[in-house]
C-alpha cells in the first residue's frame, strides 16, 4: 500500500536521504522497509504473513508491451513488480536486443497490424511508444522535403495508432501508458493531437498527458508526451481519478561526467575529412543565422537529443577527449546510461554487469536513439500504482487473499 507521510521529523529524512540507494526512489524505499519489517518481525504470524501478501496482490498489475524496441517500458514496469504477458516487435536487431537482455523468445514480430489482436492476453496496462516519426520535426520536415505524407496520411506507420484503438476496443484495458514525441500535440496545426484525444475519449477513457524533459533525471535534453488513460466505468464510479505526473526530481540519477569512460576505444575519434565537415556546415550556417550545427557536451551539463541517425556522424552529441586531436561520439554503452538503462534494470533480469551491447555500434545507436527513458517511465508508473492501488482499496479489493 502507497503511504502519504507528512510532517516527518528532519532526523529521519536525514536517515532516508543517507541509507537510500541511488537509483531508488523515496517511494520505493519506505515501501520495501515497511516490507521488511514485516517479514523480518520477531512475532510473524499468518495473519500478518498474509498483509505481506496481501500488500503484493494489491499492487500487483500486467502490462503488455507494443512496438516495443528495446523495452524502455518493459524494463522500468518490471523493476516495479509488473508482469509483462505479451510482447510485440517487429524491427529484427531490436528484437535480438530484447530477446538477449529479458530472457525471452516469446515476443510476436508480426505486423501489428495483421494479427489477431483477441488472441492478446488480457493485461491491466497497455504500453505503447508507438513510432513518432510520422509527426516529430524532423520526420516532418525529411518527408516533405521528399514530397512524402506524414502523421497518420503516412502509409507505413500513420495508422499505428488506431491499431492501438483496435487493441483497446477487443481488450479493454483498464490503463493505457502512452509515449511519443512532444510535437505530437501541434502537428498538422493541433489535428492530430484532437484526433488522438477524440478518439481516445470516445471509448471512455479519462486522459492525462504531459510533455517531460528527461534532462531532470538523465544528463540528456529529451523532450516527450506522455499520455496516462483511465477507464471511466473502472476507475469513476463515484470517485476521483487521483492521478497526477511525478513531481521533477531535485537532482539527476547521475551526471554526464560519471558515465564517460576513462578510456574509451580511438575508434570513437572523429575522423579529420569528418571532423571538417561538421565544422564547415555549422559555419556556413553560422554565416546564414541559423543555429545548425554540431554539439560539443560539457561534461558538467547536460546533451542535446541523442536521435536515431546519430550512428551516422554523431554530431548533435560529441566529446571532447584529453589528449585526442578530435572530439568523439559516445561509445555504446555511454549511450545506454545516457538513455537511462540504468544496471538497476538490468539486474532484474540477471545482468549482474549492466544490459550487454549484442549488436554491431551502428543498431545499438539507432536503438538508444528510438528508446524511452526508462527511469521517466519508472516515476510515471509509480503514480499510476499509486491511483491503481488506491482503486482496487476503494472497489474493496480482496486484500486478504
Amino acid at each position: 500500500m502507497d503511504v502519504l507521510l507528512r510532517n516527518l521529523e528532519p532526523e529521519i529524512i536525514e536517515w532516508i536521504k543517507n541509507h537510500k540507494e541511488g537509483g531508488v526512489s523515496q517511494n520505493t524505499f519506505i515501501k520495501k522497509k515497511l516490507l521488511d519489517a514485516i517479514n523480518q518481525d520477531n512475532k510473524l504470524n499468518d495473519n500478518s504473513y498474509n498483509l505481506s501478501n496481501s500488500y503484493k496482490s494489491i499492487s500487483s498489475f500486467t502490462f503488455i508491451d507494443l512496438f516495443a524496441g528495446i523495452g524502455g517500458f518493459r524494463s522500468a514496469l518490471t523493476f516495479l513488480g509488473g508482469k509483462c504477458v505479451f510482447t510485440n516487435e517487429w524491427n529484427k536487431y531490436a528484437l535480438t536486443t530484447y530477446k538477449h537482455w529479458y530472457g525471452s523468445d516469446l515476443i510476436n514480430s508480426e505486423d501489428i497490424r495483421t494479427i489477431d489482436h483477441s488472441s492478446i492476453p488480457s493485461h491491466d496496462i497497455l504500453c505503447a511508444g508507438f513510432p513518432c516519426q510520422p509527426f516529430s520535426l524532423a520526420g516532418v520536415s525529411k518527408k516533405n522535403a521528399l514530397g512524402r505524407k506524414h502523421g497518420f496520411d503516412d502509409v507505413e506507420q500513420g495508422n499505428l495508432f488506431d491499431c492501438i484503438m483496435k487493441i483497446v476496443d477487443i481488450k479493454r484495458p483498464p490503463i493505457l501508458f502512452l509515449e511519443n514525441v512532444k510535437n505530437l500535440k501541434s502537428h498538422d496545426k493541433g489535428k492530430t493531437w484532437k484526433y488522438i484525444e477524440t478518439s481516445i475519449k470516445d471509448r471512455g477513457y479519462e486522459i492525462f498527458s504531459k510533455v517531460l524533459d528527461s534532462s531532470h533525471w538523465v544528463p540528456q535534453h529529451r523532450e516527450r508526451i506522455f499520455i496516462v488513460c483511465f477507464d471511466r466505468s473502472r476507475f469513476l464510479d463515484n470517485r476521483d481519478i487521483n492521478f497526477a505526473f511525478p513531481d521533477l526530481p531535485t537532482r539527476r540519477e547521475y551526471n554526464l561526467q560519471s558515465i564517460l569512460e576513462k578510456q574509451p576505444n580511438k575508434k570513437y575519434m572523429l575522423s579529420d575529412k569528418l571532423w571538417n565537415y561538421l565544422k564547415d556546415y555549422a559555419a556556413k550556417h553560422r554565416a546564414k543565422g541559423n543555429g545548425f550545427g554540431y554539439g560539443l557536451a560539457d561534461s558538467n551539463g547536460i546533451t542535446r537529443t541523442m536521435s536515431a541517425r546519430y550512428y551516422k556522424d554523431g554530431a548533435e552529441i560529441l566529446i571532447r577527449q584529453e589528449g585526442w586531436r578530435n572530439p568523439r561520439r559516445l561509445t555504446p554503452n555511454e549511450a545506454k546510461y545516457l538513455m537511462g538503462f540504468d544496471n538497476k534494470y538490468a539486474l532484474c533480469f540477471g545482468h549482474e554487469n549492466g544490459f550487454p551491447q549484442i549488436v554491431s555500434d551502428t543498431q545499438a545507436y539507432k536503438q538508444f536513439g528510438n528508446s524511452v527513458v526508462p527511469l521517466v517511465i519508472e516515476q510515471i508508473m509509480q503514480n499510476i500504482i499509486i491511483e491503481l492501488v488506491r482503486y482496487r482499496l476503494d472497489s474493496n479489493f480482496d486484500f486478504i487473499r
